[in-house]
């Protein structure tokens, strides 16, 4: 199965629900997005890194991490997202000491947050994306007026909303059509959230 390179397009977060943040993750030869719900700290760290500029007063567990690798001589070669069941990603850190190659399983919001801190590429396999990933029509002004780094990664992570009566009652009472319909519209409207949330409900089905 051939790999895929990924990039980091930001972090999206619903002002609505408490704890629910989206990792846009992009396709770096094609237009695709690959959303993925993580956790608040999880996010906190993520968007750290990715500022760059923005040093915690003490360490977060990711720095620690960092820090100790370091210390003796660990380095992380890259992530891969390797695994894609019911909705849940699950991901490989490939490390190397001594030249020696060892491959560590991971959550994958923890494997990009070391990956960010490593400066380690990240990937997954052509079928998870064929799978998960999310069409977005080009839009040349799209990034206009936003903080990019060299990297064309978003340094201002980007807010979407979510709406209230569809985070209570959840997308298990739409039929598969209406499905398709709410993911089309919820990429259309740049709600990543909304639309993984949609992607992963049609992937349980």
């Amino acid at each position: 199965m051939s790999l895929v390179k990924l990039t980091i397009k930001g972090i999206s977060y619903s002002q609505t629900q408490n704890g629910a943040y989206a990792l846009i993750l992009n396709e770096v030869d094609g237009d695709r997005k690959l959303p993925i719900v993580i956790g608040a700290f999880e996010a906190q760290s993520i968007a750290i890194a990715l500022e760059k500029e923005i040093k915690p007063p003490r360490p977060l567990t990711h720095d620690l991490f960092k820090s100790f690798s370091d210390r003796f001589d660990i380095v992380i070669k890259q992530v891969i997202i390797h695994k894609l069941v019911d909705g849940v990603f699950y991901s490989s850190i490939i490390c190397e000491r001594d030249k020696i190659e060892e491959i560590i399983d991971a959550r994958t919001s923890d494997a990009i947050a070391l990956a960010l801190r490593f400066h380690a590429p990240i990937f997954t396999y052509k079928n998870i994306l064929d799978k998960a990933g999310i069409y977005l029509n080009a839009n040349p002004t799209e990034n206009e007026g936003r903080d990019m780094d060299e990297d064309g990664v978003l340094s201002n992570p980007e807010t979407f909303g979510m709406e209230e009566e569809q985070k209570e009652e959840g997308y298990k009472k739409f039929s598969l059509s209406e499905l398709h319909e709410l993911l089309e519209s919820a990429v259309q409207d740049e709600d990543y959230e909304k639309a993984a949330k949609i992607r992963d409900e049609i992937s349980k089905r």
